[in-house]
């Protein structure tokens, strides 16, 4: 199963990742990992990507495509994979097509996560963290035993400005103007499968699998 997971902050795209990697034996692509570690391991593709990065610039789109046309060519890629992170733009998606037709292979199915915006704003806005040990709450989901206190350490714990509403709302917007794009490109070729991404994890894992064909 070679796939595309796509979600916006606070659909839980990444413990769903996590779980889908471990259910079908197959590795999670973060086009970021990779990335450093093409330039870490020296590959021909690291080494021009470091001289992009070295001089302040934005690694290519080219440079990246040619990093996970190296990576998906891994023996642990051998069943399939899921891509993280990329593409982020038609044109990424466009080479990453042409690049994947090259080795005679494709994209089965592009899971995006469907989730209503102020379910997503309450989930975000409902974060905590300690100023002193840095250990994680949320309102709802994970309460600390006394409010604003932390059980860890017992420090005071408040709301970083990026869990703040209008931050919150900026980085939903961003993610729908890039991300809407992408999602009509791939309905058109009739691989994208849309998932509501709202209720309990297990729940939503096993709409995944229904929609792939997995379950």
């Amino acid at each position: 199963m070679r796939m595309i997971l796509l979600g916006p902050p606070g659909a839980g795209k990444g413990t769903q990742a996590k779980m889908l990697l471990e259910k079908l034996a197959i590795p999670q692509i973060s086009t970021g990992d990779i990335l450093r570690a093409a330039v870490k391991d020296g590959t021909p593709m690291g080494l021009e990507a470091k001289s992009f990065m070295d001089s302040g610039g934005l690694v290519p789109d080219s440079v990246v495509i040619g990093i996970i046309r190296d990576r998906i060519q891994d023996e642990d890629c051998s069943k399939g994979y899921i891509l993280d992170g990329f593409p982020r733009t038609i044109a990424q998606a466009e080479a990453l097509d042409t690049m994947l037709s090259e080795l005679g292979s494709g994209i089965d199915a592009v899971v995006s996560l469907q989730a209503d915006e102020e379910e997503l704003v309450r989930r975000l806005t409902g974060r905590r963290t300690c100023r002193s040990c840095g250990f994680g709450f949320h309102v709802m989901f994970k309460p600390p035993k006394a409010e604003g206190v932390c059980d860890e350490c017992g420090g005071e714990l408040y709301q970083r400005d990026d869990d703040q509403e209008t931050a919150i709302r900026e980085r939903l917007s961003v993610y729908g103007e890039q991300t809407q794009p992408l999602i009509d490109y791939y309905r058109g070729k009739g691989t994208l499968k849309e998932v509501d991404g709202l209720g309990e994890i297990q729940e939503i894992q096993g709409r995944i699998l229904g929609a792939i064909g997995t379950a």
